[in-house]
């Protein structure tokens, strides 16, 4: 320890020595709390410790914020008590420090640790995060998506069994603080995850690469269609259900959707439309009568709120008739967005 005459006042916040944190956080306790814990020093420690305190002035507010928090740190290391709730510390470092400095501390505490690793888990795939946390307890899984991106969290939770998802929604709800512990608990469970990052597998939609290719194939389309059928119909099948994805409509001539317009019975546009993206709905309006169009938007309304399930049963239908339409010969549709030049 410096005597008296020796002391040199820190020039910044790293630059901190351990008795000039110990004189900050004795300095911001108060008087009757820092005079308890000097009662429990050694002789040569209180002296070191008070000589210190008496020549400190003009204390920065980051150096506070450093020491308190080297201070918390430096207790859940080495107390063997790590259930201490963020409102319990909120509420000592309220009295001690008051608000704004007890804010920042907190928000380094908790939090600010764990956000970067979490960050980095944005490059795995939902499926993928989904099974490293679904054996873990509820709460633990509500922590983990409360601290990720919220589009991220909601695929994540997709990608969950459905059987307890609401259950992890509601445990999410309830999340107002997280203790050490449980903080603890869930930096280790990211570790994991960041230690198999590298191994994760890559997700592929193969049916609908093949059905893109395929697409650009108008030439040989047909022919590569039949060879594949030869050796594997039902993969055919959800390739060409992939060809002839509905929004495809929303990029065919006036002439080609009148057509399947006339094929395509009115009452089945009206399920089919249920909730289908503006693009697809605009195109189909767009071809029709004016007089017919507003009939049709006035169908749509009365036929009132169903099931998904049946407005995509529907319009698998619709695709169906387009195809058949294709397959005779009587359209020719354009099966892909074709990039475009000025």
């Amino acid at each position: 320890m410096a005597e008296a005459t020796d002391f040199i006042p820190a020039t910044s916040a790293a630059s901190l020595t351990p008795v000039e944190q110990a004189a900050i956080v004795l300095l911001s306790m108060g008087e009757e709390p820092a005079s308890a814990v000097l009662r429990c020093l050694s002789r040569e420690e209180l002296l070191d410790v008070t000589q210190v305190m008496s020549r400190m002035s003009g204390i920065k507010v980051d150096w506070v914020k450093t020491a308190i928090q080297r201070f918390f740190d430096d207790y859940r290391e080495q107390s063997g008590v790590h259930g201490a709730s963020r409102s319990y510390l909120k509420r000592s470092l309220d009295l001690a420090l008051g608000g704004d400095i007890a804010n920042s501390v907190l928000n380094n505490i908790y939090g600010d640790a764990i956000r970067p690793k979490m960050q980095r888990l944005q490059w795995a795939s939902p499926k993928w995060l989904a099974e490293h946390i679904v054996d873990e307890h509820v709460r633990m899984q509500a922590v983990f998506l409360a601290f990720l991106p919220p589009t991220l969290a909601s695929d994540v939770l997709a990608a969950l069994p459905d059987e307890g998802r609401d259950l992890v929604l509601l445990n999410v709800a309830r999340l107002s603080e997280v203790n050490a512990e449980l903080l603890l608990e869930l930096e280790e469970l990211v570790e994991r995850c960041l230690a198999g990052l590298g191994q994760q597998s890559a997700t592929v939609e193969g049916v609908r690469q093949v059905a893109e290719i395929l697409n650009r194939l108008p030439d040989q389309r047909q022919q590569m269609v039949e060879l594949l059928r030869a050796r594997d119909p039902v993969v055919v099948s959800e390739i060409e259900v992939s060809m002839y994805d509905f929004f495809m409509l929303s990029r065919q001539s006036e002439s080609v959707l009148t057509r399947i317009i006339e094929e395509v019975p009115i009452e089945l546009w009206a399920v089919a439309l249920k909730g289908a993206e503006a693009q697809v709905r605009d195109a189909i309006l767009a071809a029709m009568p004016r007089r017919q169009a507003q009939s049709f938007e006035d169908l749509i309304r009365r036929s009132g709120p169903m099931p998904l399930s049946r407005a995509e049963q529907a319009r698998n239908e619709v695709m169906a008739q387009v195809k058949a339409l294709v397959d005779a010969g009587e359209i020719q549709v354009q099966l892909f967005a074709e990039a475009t030049v000025e």
